[in-house]
């Protein structure tokens, strides 16, 4: 079994749980987010980032990059169900799930090419009125 990249204090949740098949994505872009502040679990997989997904113990926002990821349709609907969709950040991939379809879920969109530092943003805009308060309860 995959073993998350972790630095997140087990007893409160992360501010973001982050998917990616690609470690070259994966790897710096936690970092950077780590740098900014945030507490970040990092994931290759869907079944492990599911685990972090816990009623009462949500993170503040998932960040899932589609990019060589398997069976994105079945991870986009997973995290309908799972979380929020306004929490969910998702970083587009041709030939996978079309950008209006995951748009029209509710999900936020970062279209490819998009720097590291665009995804930072992104998320630090999305966390920042949840940082004041995350409902425990979603």
């Amino acid at each position: 079994m995959c073993q998350p990249e972790n630095t997140v204090d087990q007893q409160r949740p992360p501010d973001v749980v982050l998917l990616s098949a690609d470690r070259r994505t994966r790897a710096p872009l936690r970092a950077q987010l780590i740098e900014d502040g945030f507490e970040v679990i990092g994931t290759e997989t869907w079944q492990t980032l599911r685990t972090h997904l816990r009623p009462g113990a949500k993170p503040g926002m998932a960040i899932v990059d589609l990019q060589g990821l398997p069976n994105p349709i079945e991870v986009l609907d997973g995290l309908r169900v799972l979380m929020t969709p306004g929490r969910v950040l998702v970083l587009t991939a041709l030939g996978t799930v079309p950008p209006d379809e995951i748009a029209q879920a509710g999900f936020k969109v970062l279209r490819r090419p998009a720097s590291i530092e665009e995804v930072v943003a992104a998320a630090r805009s999305a966390l920042a009125p949840a940082t004041e308060h995350r409902p425990e309860s979603e």
